[in-house]
């Protein structure tokens, strides 16, 4: 049994939902030497936000999925192939390779990525489809070895090196023993109880978020004062594609429901940079590494951002779900 003084602090940050997620990053920044005594605990982070998605998610909703995978397919294509072909272009067609190749670079190691594995947990903190969003986090995941190295070596050149063996290997692991223990966990629990211990849950959520953040967001505050003009720059791009990423997606899925284009977009819109970070072992220019950290401001804001339209979106379908039912 749990006691209350656990219980009650996780309920309460659990509550915050996206408000607690957007001060992450503030904290995160205020507070280097925490994000350095986390650094070597990202990748349990990582893995304990995807047990948790995968303890939440609904088999009869996945089913369905399964039965009827159109729409993952069309998902799946969209964020591993379209979107890098988009970024490749785009980046070119500006000259950005030549201009600015630090930016270029990591531009491009966020179009080739898929998307962040943190993305169902955040999904889950918004009220969207989470299911939909680890079925298709999981499927763009599977072909990120092959889609990777193809449009790294396209755009790139053989600037980036990337292993796809050792890459599907720890993907594979990663995902799979993360199932395992989701499962394993849900079955013991059972649904109701996590049901009922839903703040709980999003409350641990937000705290291993939080090593996920403060472990990108060292070094970033001391970055902002000595080059603020880059920072406003880097800034400004991260924002704007972010949000060009998320509209285009939505707009791409609406005829699916705004509920399901909201959440597709919200997840295509998370680019998983650090799992590229981590196939090149970090042996990047700092420039791109700057941009990396920056690139997490609206990763992280946009939970509470967001938060009017996807309260739009969600009444306008429960909305709908109550004339029906009458």
């Amino acid at each position: 049994m749990i006691p209350n003084t656990i219980l009650k602090p996780l309920e309460w940050t659990g509550r915050q939902g996206t408000r607690a997620v957007a001060s992450l990053v503030i904290i995160g920044i205020a507070l280097p030497s925490i994000g350095a005594a986390l650094k070597p605990f990202v990748s349990e982070a990582v893995f304990i936000l995807l047990c948790i998605a995968f303890l939440r998610t609904d088999i009869s909703a996945i089913k369905t999925h399964i039965r009827y995978p159109t729409l993952i397919i069309v998902a799946t294509a969209w964020t591993s192939v379209a979107i890098p072909l988009l970024f490749g272009f785009g980046c070119h067609a500006l000259g950005l390779s030549e201009r600015a190749p630090e930016l270029f670079l990591g531009l491009m190691l966020q179009g080739v990525a898929s998307p962040m594995m943190a993305a169902p947990a955040l999904a889950a903190l918004m009220g969207l489809d989470t299911t939909l969003v680890l079925i298709t986090l999981i499927a763009s995941t599977a072909l990120i070895p092959f889609t990777a190295p193809l449009f790294a070596h396209l755009f790139i050149g053989p600037t980036l090196s990337v292993s796809p063996a050792m890459l599907a290997i720890k993907l594979v692991a990663i995902i799979a023993g993360a199932a395992i223990v989701g499962f394993c966990l849900r079955h013991f629990f059972g649904m109701r109880t996590i049901e009922r211990h839903k703040y709980q849950i999003d409350g641990i959520n937000i705290f291993v978020l939080f090593v996920f953040v403060a472990a990108i967001m060292e070094g970033v505050g001391s970055s902002v004062l000595a080059t603020p003009m880059i920072f406003v720059v880097f800034a400004s791009i991260a924002f704007v594609v972010f949000f060009v990423i998320l509209f285009l997606t939505i707009l791409l899925f609406r005829s699916s429901g705004w509920k399901k284009a909201l959440a597709l977009g919200f997840m295509v819109s998370q680019r998983n940079m650090g799992l590229m970070l981590a196939a090149t072992s970090g042996a990047l220019p700092e420039l791109t590494w700057f941009y990396f950290a920056i690139s997490q401001f609206p990763i992280y804001l946009s939970p509470y951002l967001l938060q009017p339209l996807t309260r739009r979106v969600l009444g306008a379908e429960k909305m709908w779900l109550d004339i029906d039912i009458q």
